[in-house]
């Protein structure tokens, strides 16, 4: 039986693991192995190998990999950037300015990818840049965009739930359904703090935008409809009944790539970074 002292010892080498610079699976499975041995039967060693393969061999898990691959080619394609852009036209005369486009952007590209990692990232490459331009507080745009990337495990398609599904065989599309309120409300919530924030403290923000007209916002609307075909492809294929979520996690690869080619940014340089997923690695 394992100790209250036994769980603060695997505690403290977790956190000395991560410390030392190793990656968090590792550390996670060493610190769990070490109480295996210490303190239950070792003979649950024995059937780690066939416990791993039994979750990691299930046809639900392959949706992650497309997803993913489907936010990648969306961010190399210009489609994200361009988006940010439509987004910032609505939402950047609002107390707090283009905090709120970090917001939605986040929203809308969880909404694609489901996943936190890949929404910061991607958010974050073609936000930051803006942000530095017009002189906005970094604490609270690199706390914006943070506070956005956790929406990809609530909005669907979510990875988290994917994976929480397939471990446990509940119903994807339900979990997803679950997922839209609370996701939105979360949205909203952030919002309104950014709302809040920037009344009280005027000088987070940066240099104020110029107003737009209604001309130019309508005109705006035109980069938003990418994201949103994506995202009725992929969870109108699902609630539907027409496609699995791996299924559907496909069909929004094949519709990325056809908004691609449309825009005439689909290569196999374009893919080959989308698949190594980091220009900085030399090799994949």
């Amino acid at each position: 039986m394992i100790t209250i002292l036994g769980i603060a010892g695997g505690f403290v080498l977790l956190l000395a693991l991560l410390a030392v610079g190793v990656h968090v699976a590792v550390a996670i499975f060493s610190v769990a192995t070490t109480g295996v041995l210490l303190y239950l039967n070792t003979s649950l060693l024995f059937n780690f190998g066939n416990n791993l393969w039994a979750t990691l061999n299930d046809f639900l898990l392959t949706a992650i990999p497309l997803f993913i691959l489907l936010g990648e080619i969306l961010l190399r394609s210009g489609i994200t950037e361009r988006m940010y852009g439509a987004l910032s036209v609505w939402l950047q005369r609002l107390p707090g300015g283009l905090l709120h486009t970090n917001i939605g952007a986040s929203t809308v590209f969880s909404a694609m990818s489901g996943s936190s990692v890949a929404t910061a990232a991607t958010i974050g490459t073609v936000a930051l840049p803006a942000f530095k331009q017009r002189g906005y507080n970094e604490r609270i745009a690199l706390g914006s965009l943070a506070a956005g990337a956790t929406l990809g495990i609530l909005i669907p398609p979510s990875i988290n739930m994917i994976i929480y599904g397939a471990i446990t065989n509940t119903s994807i599309g339900k979990l997803f359904i679950a997922g839209i309120l609370p996701g939105l409300a979360l949205a909203a919530a952030f919002m309104a703090t950014i709302y809040i924030c920037a009344i009280l403290k005027p000088d987070i923000v940066g240099i104020k935008e110029a107003p737009t007209s209604w001309a130019e916002k309508l005109a705006a609307l035109k980069d938003l409809l990418p994201p949103a075909f994506v995202f009725f492809i992929v969870m109108g294929s699902i609630y539907s009944g027409w496609a699995t979520p791996t299924e559907a996690a496909a069909l929004g690869v094949v519709a990325s790539l056809v908004i691609a080619a449309s825009r005439r940014k689909l290569s196999f340089s374009m893919l080959h970074e989308c698949f190594c997923r980091w220009r900085a690695r030399p090799r994949c």
